[in-house]
């Protein structure tokens, strides 16, 4: 049974009409709605160098970057709010040969797969967060044979994010 306080604020919000409520929520759905048109482009590897990362997270950082201004060349408007991508997580398998180990930078994942995990934010011009998009992306590090050092397979495995990031949002 409801509380007496909810259930009055219930009884108050059907008598003023549930299309107010269905309104709400479609209010709320739409400011969700990640847009279509970017007046800039930025990575925030804040999470990565708090964690130890230092210049591996700022080489993880710059190739998100160049691959989002790639991705989403088609999508610039100087209208539009900024893209701001927060990386909270790189992994690389320990062996990429034959996938049996992994090795951590900053956060979870593991398996026989590199991953990466963050949010894209749309920030609107007073910094208000107007859509987020959390993302995990997985690449299996055979693909990455011509990239076999870790360096190489962590910008490599940015990229590979972004080109999610690319697919999801259209």
């Amino acid at each position: 049974m409801l509380p007496l306080s909810r259930r009055s604020f219930l009884t108050s919000l059907a008598r003023t009409g549930l299309a107010g409520a269905g309104l709400l929520a479609h209010v709320s759905a739409q400011a969700q709605a990640f847009p279509k048109y970017f007046s800039s482009f930025s990575v925030d590897v804040s999470p990565l160098k708090a964690k130890g990362l230092g210049p591996f997270a700022d080489l993880v950082g710059q190739a998100a970057l160049d691959q989002l201004r790639r991705s989403f060349a088609d999508r610039v408007d100087p209208r539009g709010p900024r893209f701001v991508l927060v990386i909270t997580g790189i992994f690389l398998t320990s062996s990429p040969d034959n996938g049996r180990g992994w090795r951590r930078h900053g956060g979870g994942g593991g398996g026989g797969s590199d991953g990466m995990d963050g949010e894209a934010l749309a920030v609107g011009p007073r910094g208000q967060i107007l859509a987020r998009h959390p993302q995990h992306a997985a690449r299996d590090p055979d693909t990455s044979s011509l990239n076999p050092d870790e360096q190489g397979r962590a910008v490599a495995m940015a990229q590979h994010y972004v080109w999610w990031l690319r697919r999801r949002l259209g």
